[in-house]
């Protein structure tokens, strides 16, 4: 992972972490991307989670080898990257902490017991600090994903520090090359990563896309994740820019259903099947009682066309159907097309909640039937699946 003879990784992977950020299931663990800049002055970027800090602090000074810290650059606050700021501030009196005017009002939120504002050196988008041969130009990134955010471009080896940007979920050590050297699946746990932690905020990363355009960019370094260069690059920022617009990644149907005691389960069986019969390029399934959440909002985005089946409870929707709508809500869902089918015994109640939910997202529209079963798919409810699935697989 070292880009070059002055810039070197001192990042670490954490593979015994199951979730990260306390909600996001990560099998194949999470990296903390850290670099130093060895130069006639010395610039580390980032620190790491406190998970790792004895690690990372390990890596760090077998790579200064003696020499000390000119400058700190902050490119985002969030603890799993900017937990050791102290530390490395106590151990290097004399470096500065370089980061945007938006988090010098964290820093004392994290670390209160440090007084740091002598240390400080805001910078702002098109600032430059030089370093000797090497200079990094700051690029404004707020709200990708948090207030505070810098990119920043080295532009001696043409570098890209993208902080949250094009990063990924798993640790370095579980990533696969294929035989040309490329990555083996980056985009199935980046996209995962990107709807789930940034996927909100698709208008900030258009606006970083277009600066971004505007530099001659070999290497992408984020802070989760491995360096992307060459072809992985040009696929990456391809991706990006479809995944901030919301358009459709993926021609094909997302059906998610949520069964309480197999009946709709078995209704969504059946409508898969249906749609494959109709000729549908793709079908992607998911049960919400028992699938990863998260992958269930990237299948979302992914998808053009939803289709949503839920058992009702208590008069409502049962909780993992309202749970998966209300994750789409917060994450600024929209521009999409939906086909319910609600279940109930005695009362259905889910297709209610379910259209009241989705009404609450972005140009999101409803085709026509809404489709009620009662506890068991019948033979004569056929023919209101077959014009649900002609309803959503039209123009």
């Amino acid at each position: 992972m070292n880009l070059s003879d002055e810039i070197r990784y001192i990042g670490v992977d954490d593979t015994d972490i199951d979730l990260f950020e306390s909600q996001y299931h990560v099998p194949e663990g999470m990296s903390y991307n850290s670099y130093i800049i060895l130069d006639e002055k010395v610039a580390v970027l980032d620190t790491a989670d406190q998970r790792k800090t004895s690690e990372w602090q390990k890596q760090m000074l077998d790579t200064l080898q003696g020499r000390k810290i000119d400058y700190l650059v902050v490119h985002h606050m969030e603890p799993d990257h900017a937990a050791n700021i102290a530390a490395v501030a106590k151990a290097y009196p004399e470096a500065k902490i370089v980061l945007s005017a938006a988090a010098t009002k964290m820093l004392p939120n994290f670390f209160p017991e440090s007084d740091l504002t002598d240390r400080l050196l805001v910078v702002k988008e098109g600032d430059t600090l030089s370093l000797g041969t090497h200079t990094l130009q700051f690029i404004a990134a707020p709200m990708v994903h948090w207030p505070e955010v810098l990119m920043s471009y080295e532009q001696k080896e043409q570098i890209l520090f993208a902080a949250d940007g094009f990063g990924k979920f798993g640790a370095l050590c579980h990533e696969s090359v294929n035989a040309d050297g490329t990555l083996a699946d980056w985009a199935c746990e980046a996209r995962r990563y990107y709807f789930n932690i940034v996927g909100k905020y698709g208008m900030q990363v258009q606006n970083v896309l277009k600066k971004a355009a505007n530099l001659d960019i070999k290497f992408i370094a984020p802070l989760h994740g491995p360096v992307l260069k060459g072809s992985d690059l040009t696929e990456a920022v391809r991706l990006y820019d479809i995944w901030s617009r919301y358009d459709v990644e993926t021609e094909g149907v997302f059906v998610a259903y949520a069964s309480i005691h197999g009946g709709t389960r078995a209704a969504a069986e059946k409508m898969v099947e249906i749609l494959k019969q109709k000729g549908c390029p793709k079908v992607a399934v998911c049960d919400l009682t028992r699938d990863d959440l998260a992958e269930a909002i990237e299948d979302a985005f992914r998808y053009g066309r939803i289709v949503l089946l839920a058992a009702s409870y208590d008069a409502g929707v049962f909780p993992p159907m309202h749970d998966f709508l209300y994750h789409l809500q917060i994450k600024n869902f929209q521009r999409r097309r939906f086909a319910l089918v609600e279940n109930g015994s005695w009362a259905p109640s889910a297709g209610k909640i379910m259209t009241e939910m989705i009404g609450q997202m972005k140009d999101c529209e409803i085709a026509a039937p809404v489709v009620t079963i009662r506890s068991r798919m019948k033979e004569a409810d056929l023919p209101q699946f077959e014009a649900l699935a002609d309803a959503i697989l039209g123009e």
